[in-house]
């Protein structure tokens, strides 16, 4: 069994809190991680029909069943049960008495935040990082791992990724997007999905999305809303502040798994996705995703963007952090070459920034530096920690 990276921080929190509220997409590990950390707690999943409908009916009830420290999965299916986990925390004040998870984030959050704000740790787990793939499947090609994506059913039952992605998107469809909106035409939201697909790392440009989907910008933007909220896709805002430059103010779409967006676009195998067209943004949705799991692995919630001026002058990635910000280009190519640090010359000029906080992520084996900063390996990416 594969260890998440996550784990230390989810004791750590279980001994600070009296409550630790694990979210992120279905299918993460969530359930696997909370009763591999906590084998002796109580585990309940809400999913289960029958289980459900004794919450429901009665949860004072229901937790007085519950003897002792408790896992209650899916927990946001039954919303009274926040109120009532709050009058139990704040008349005993254990560390670590409830442990929840669910998959849908907006309704788990708004739930915490009216009962149960100030008593709970929040942790997000994204499905398996570069480092956490290698304890089970070391020595994978970037095309490969780009392909197979995170999740991992696919590497506990070496499931083939056209095999599994497909019914994921209709479990989702399904289930979640069934809960959180009425859409009567299920297939064009899929549809909608595949649009958002072939956008991956682009500006997003919501009227050019709706009008190709054949739906207003109203829906658009709701459908977007509901995307990010089950973390399948999030956006990465610009980086707004002014160095006396035009910048540009749209975000930039991207999946937080490739292997997912990969299925979208109809990718079936590694040497597909090594000659596609946007093999640079998937590889480039791969290495910011990647940074995002790091972050939520830390505990931490990154502070990324990308910069763009109004003359195409561009970097990939920023990240601020205590040490201050840091600037990555990310190319899909395995060979060096002094134009990728064109946009970084540019942002060293404006900006202040030092070569030793510019650096070019790639997909070449070697480690190198120059007068303009330095190349990464995507291997070393892949297995960098974020500052704790």
């Amino acid at each position: 069994m594969i260890k998440r990276n996550l784990q230390k921080q989810v004791l750590h929190f279980a001994g600070k809190f009296p409550v630790v509220t694990l979210t992120g997409p279905r299918q993460s590990g969530k359930s696997t991680l909370l009763r591999t950390s906590f084998p002796d707690y109580n585990y309940v999943s809400l999913e289960e029909p029958d289980i459900r409908l004794m919450a429901e009916s009665d949860p004072k009830f229901f937790l007085n069943n519950l003897q002792g420290k408790t896992i209650i999965d899916e927990v946001q299916y039954v919303p009274d049960l926040f109120s009532y986990i709050q009058t139990r925390v704040d008349a005993e004040n254990r560390s670590g008495m409830y442990i929840l998870s669910g998959s849908q984030n907006f309704l788990l959050m708004q739930r915490i935040t009216q009962s149960l704000a100030g008593r709970a740790a929040i942790l997000k787990l994204l499905p398996f990082s570069y480092d956490e793939i290698c304890q089970l499947n070391p020595g994978k090609a970037i095309d490969e791992l780009i392909l197979f994506g995170g999740y991992p059913r696919i590497y506990d039952k070496n499931i083939l990724p056209h095999e599994f992605y497909p019914n994921y998107i209709q479990t989702y469809v399904e289930r979640d997007v069934r809960l959180l909106r009425n859409i009567t035409d299920l297939s064009l939201f899929i549809r909608f999905i595949k649009l958002c697909a072939g956008r991956i790392g682009q500006m997003l440009n919501t009227a050019s999305l709706a009008n190709d989907c054949g739906i207003n910008v109203a829906t658009a933007n709701a459908w977007l809303s509901l995307l990010e909220t089950s973390y399948i896709i999030f956006q990465l805002k610009p980086y707004y502040k002014n160095f006396n430059k035009r910048l540009v103010k749209s975000p930039k779409l991207y999946f937080y798994d490739t292997g997912l967006a990969c299925s979208l676009l109809s990718i079936e195998n590694a040497v597909q996705v090594n000659t596609h067209y946007l093999r640079g943004e998937l590889f480039e949705n791969w290495t910011i995703a990647e940074y995002i799991k790091q972050s939520y692995a830390n505990a931490k919630e990154p502070s990324i963007y990308f910069w763009r001026d109004s003359n195409g002058h561009e970097i990939d990635l920023l990240t601020e952090t205590a040490n201050g910000i840091e600037a990555f280009e990310i190319k899909s190519g395995a060979t060096m070459n002094t134009d990728h640090f064109k946009g970084l010359k540019r942002w060293q000029e404006i900006s202040g920034a030092s070569p030793e906080q510019s650096h070019v992520i790639y997909t070449g084996e070697m480690a190198f530096k120059n007068n303009f900063g330095e190349y990464i390996p995507w291997t070393k990416w892949g297995i960098k920690q974020v500052t704790e």
